[in-house]
């Protein structure tokens, strides 16, 4: 390397479920899914998340670089709607229509869409807007999110 020439970015060499982190990195629900993506720590530390495929980070993860830094993934704030009511049947359409959902014991919380907030008021759903951060359920057959679906043989139009 010459003297004119910046040094690499640290890497990602390591992802561990939570442990001890020197330095944290807030991500959105969305950005929290990535492959290869330069970052920057709130210490302002960059560094480059270069994975294999596509990976989600969940929050409370640690993030091990290859300087030796601990760097813990934290969900951001990000605008969200607050869903009120009959949460079974809210679910039901929330899920009909594959949104990601968090399930909270006296609230449902998508990411704020004014369609899907429409649909809901008309369902009879009371809807706060909030600033909070996004943790949906992750796919049923397995974890972390899904990419689409099949329905097999019979499936079925979302129109």
């Amino acid at each position: 390397m010459t003297s004119d020439q910046t040094p690499p970015l640290p890497r990602i060499v390591a992802l561990h479920d939570h442990g001890h982190a020197d330095d944290r990195i807030a991500l959105t629900h969305e950005d929290r899914l990535l492959r290869r993506k330069r970052l920057r720590a709130a210490s302002g530390l960059e560094f480059l998340a270069d994975f294999p495929k596509a990976t989600e980070l969940q929050a409370g993860a640690v993030l091990v670089l290859s300087t030796g830094d601990h760097v813990q993934v934290v969900a951001a704030p990000e605008p969200l709607l607050e869903v009120r009511g009959d949460l079974p049947r809210l679910a039901w359409h929330i899920g009909n229509r594959h949104a990601p959902c968090e399930i909270r014991a006296d609230a449902l919380r998508i990411r704020h869409d004014h369609v899907m907030a429409d649909m809901l008021r008309r369902l009879g759903a009371v809807l706060l807007e909030i600033d909070a951060p996004f943790t949906p359920e992750g796919g049923a057959y397995g974890h972390g999110r899904t990419f689409g679906h099949d329905h097999g043989a019979h499936g079925h139009s979302h129109d």
